[in-house]
């Protein structure tokens, strides 16, 4: 369970002190519109295997928006209302891909020594 807070996740849940538990933002809102997290171990379960099919889908369905919307913006005939469709699925395909970006990037491992060069630039 999590609890959220001015935008971020709160940890409500008790578990093993010693199991790694990790926030992973989920690829769907809540009715309020506000962002979805799973508290979950790395061994995943039902409902993560129901995020990683969603955001499977989710990339899939951008493609083939993107592929269709490149069709129509070639064509300097089309008409302005799918124009406007083609720009508005757009915009919903990259909403759906940022936040598959960002709940995937929140869960790679950096390991210590990475961590400890950030930022560093020689």
């Amino acid at each position: 369970m999590t609890e959220q807070t001015d935008g971020q996740a709160r940890s409500t849940a008790s578990s093993h002190p010693h199991a790694p538990v990790s926030l992973r933002l989920l690829p769907w809102v809540s009715p309020e519109g506000k962002p979805s997290f799973l508290i979950t171990d790395h061994n995943g379960g039902c409902l993560s295997r129901l995020a990683n099919d969603l955001e499977t889908a989710q990339l899939t369905t951008g493609t083939d928006v993107l592929d269709r919307a490149r069709r129509v913006l070639d064509n300097p005939m089309s008409p302005y209302a799918e124009v406007r469709y083609a720009g508005i699925r757009l915009a919903e395909c990259l909403t759906d891909a940022l936040r598959v970006a960002e709940s995937r990037g929140m869960r790679l491992d950096v390991s210590d020594d990475e961590e400890d060069h950030k930022g560093i630039h020689r």
